[in-house]
């Protein structure tokens, strides 16, 4: 899952929809971090496809960023990207401003009662690697989602049985004008791959607590975690994840499957002949090209097995 996939504060269009007419208000501009003006962001996402984001701005620090919102005009579209694993930047661009938290929001701590302090912007990986160095169990399943805290705690990311509502203890978000509340898990609503976070808010920080274990035994299982996914999923291809949320007592890549859309193409893209649940870009697929084909599966998938898919992936930005 992408860094904080979906948080966008402004209209969601269907497809064929105009998204957005782009925005002409006031962004401060006097900041510590990168403010960038049409700043491209298809080298930032794994579909490496899409188009610029109004202003693209990279805070330097937890005030930076609370600075920033406080003097942004009212109603200004905020969204937060993180690795962009699990997104789909559209063609057209993102209107507003796109938060991309850095380095400063990547550390993770170990506290106590086997719990640790993840910034906002840490991956999966490095969460669950520091679990494993301090003897932490029970987050290891985060090895198994691609995507930064930020993201799979606003999307309740998840993997091998786990979801991150069985770990976290609360977070601590950044709301569009700039507020910082610390939320605890039981204010999220959390459902599946579903939070109640308000749009446009950022999660900057996250408490995830696991239990003591012993280091080797949780590296091991971290290693089979990889292992299943790179058999299973085409990781090095241009992707974006999976594609779509598992239906009720079902697979979504089974669905794909039996109606007959593996390897199915439009343009560029394609579904993955590895797992029919992943979309990949073949090499000059289009954001349209891939949502297109995404909408298509849906169709198929809902005419011959009746069952109407959901998008997994978040789709932002102007057709």
């Amino acid at each position: 899952m992408n860094g904080q996939m979906g948080s966008w504060h402004g209209q969601r269009g269907a497809p064929g929809s105009d998204q957005g007419q782009g925005f002409d208000g006031w962004v401060p501009d006097d900041v510590r971090g990168k403010l960038t003006r049409d700043a491209p962001l298809g080298r930032l996402v794994w579909f490496k496809s899409g188009g610029a984001a109004d202003w693209l701005f990279e805070p330097a620090d937890l005030d930076d960023l609370t600075g920033f919102l406080a003097r942004l005009d009212e109603g200004t579209p905020v969204m937060a990207l993180g690795l962009g694993s699990n997104l789909i930047v559209r063609d057209g661009g993102v209107p507003g401003v796109v938060v991309r938290l850095g380095k400063p929001f990547a550390t993770v701590e170990v506290r106590r009662d086997s719990v640790l302090e993840c910034g906002g912007g840490a991956s999966g990986i490095l969460v669950s690697s520091t679990a494993r160095d301090a003897g932490i169990a029970g987050l290891a399943f985060l090895r198994g989602i691609p995507g930064t805290v930020g993201g799979f705690v606003r999307m309740n990311g998840g993997a091998y049985g786990r979801e991150v509502a069985d770990v976290l203890v609360d977070c601590d978000v950044v709301l569009p004008g700039g507020e910082l509340v610390t939320l605890p898990a039981a204010d999220l609503g959390y459902s599946y791959r579903h939070s109640r976070l308000p749009e446009g808010a950022i999660v900057v920080a996250a408490r995830f607590k696991g239990e003591p274990g012993d280091p080797a035994e949780i590296g091991a299982e971290m290693d089979r975690i990889a292992a299943a996914r790179e058999e299973s999923q085409p990781l090095r291809s241009k992707t974006g994840g999976s594609t779509f949320k598992n239906p009720p007592g079902d697979k979504a890549w089974r669905l794909v499957d039996a109606a007959g859309c593996r390897g199915l193409k439009v343009g560029g893209a394609q579904v993955s002949e590895k797992h029919a649940n992943f979309l990949i870009n073949t090499g000059d697929a289009t954001s349209a090209d891939i949502e297109t084909l995404g909408e298509e599966v849906r169709r198929r998938v809902a005419e011959s097995q009746g069952v109407t898919l959901e998008w997994e992936i978040q789709r932002v930005g102007r057709w």
